[in-house]
């Protein structure tokens, strides 16, 4: 290995130092099980099944709250989950107001915070958009 390929090796391990560089904290959710419905009448429902990558250490809880990007002044509500280390969040952790769009296909953000304490604390944020219906 030459000089040059050291001195940039050693920058690099720098700079991810620096940028504090690691895996993002991420989502993903289908709406597979969730009761088909166009009437603008949401239904109470469970959660979907959450997948989760690269939680921060330390995190205790995850808020979730789910947003229809069309209509966002709509409260659909969410959830708080006690986290313990599991990569997935099933469905019956908390209830929500289902989709539920009158008038076409809506797009729907899951938003899920990373959480020290279940009263604050926050560590990190994770979103999660889909189609509803798809």
């Amino acid at each position: 290995m030459g000089r040059n390929s050291i001195l940039a090796a050693g920058i690099a391990a720098v700079l991810l130092l620096a940028t504090g560089a690691a895996s993002a904290f991420e989502i993903d959710f289908d709406w597979k099980g969730l009761k088909r419905c166009t009437s603008g009448h949401p239904n109470v429902v469970a959660n979907p099944r959450f997948v989760l990558r690269d939680v921060p250490k330390g995190t205790k809880y995850i808020r979730f709250r789910l947003k229809d990007l069309d209509v966002p002044q709509y409260d659909h509500g969410g959830g708080i989950v006690r986290y313990s280390g599991q990569k997935v969040i099933k469905p019956g952790a908390f209830r929500y107001k289902s989709p539920c769009p009158p008038d076409g296909v809506h797009t729907y953000e899951w938003t899920a915070i990373a959480l020290k304490s279940r009263h604050g604390g926050r560590l990190a944020v994770a979103k999660a958009r889909r189609k509803y219906p798809e």
